[in-house]
């Protein structure tokens, strides 16, 4: 695994998935019993025709604005999910923000900076993968920015 290649501290929590779930990130801090602004979901969204990751609270919302001016582009919108899914190689719902097939660019919410660690998907759906938020910037040389919104 990438995060022990890294010398990265971190923690694996696995369960089983529930295909009637609703919303993917909520199932899984209801699974793991970890409170939604801790877990972190990974969307991937076009900026100026440049696929972005963003990594926002499943508590919260993706704002595209932000998401754009943070990267520098002017326009935002989700990128089709068969082509997130082609591009990273990870299926919805089970998208880390670790190990894709193509590094993207990456910003995480600054709201990650107040916990001391968070929860992101480990690139399947039912398996999640617990670390610093500085380890994940660091990883994943991503932005910190506000980019969620209730």
């Amino acid at each position: 695994m990438a995060l022990t290649a890294a010398g990265v501290p971190f923690t694996v929590h696995s369960y089983e998935h529930d295909p009637s779930h609703p919303s993917y990130g909520e199932e899984a801090a209801e699974a793991m019993g970890v409170s939604p602004d801790r877990v972190f979901k990974t969307l991937v969204a076009d900026v100026d025709g440049r696929l972005t990751v963003a990594v926002v609270p499943v508590a919260g919302r993706l704002d595209l604005k932000a998401l754009a001016a943070a990267v520098g582009g002017k326009r935002a919108s989700m990128a089709d999910p068969a082509l997130a899914e082609r591009t990273t190689g990870y299926v919805r719902g089970g998208i880390s923000p670790l190990g894709q097939r193509r590094r993207l660019p990456t910003v995480l919410d600054e709201s990650a900076t107040v916990h001391a660690t968070i929860c992101v998907s480990a690139g399947r759906r039912g398996l999640e993968v617990e670390l610093t938020p500085t380890a994940l910037t660091t990883l994943t040389t991503a932005t910190l920015a506000p980019i969620a919104r209730d």
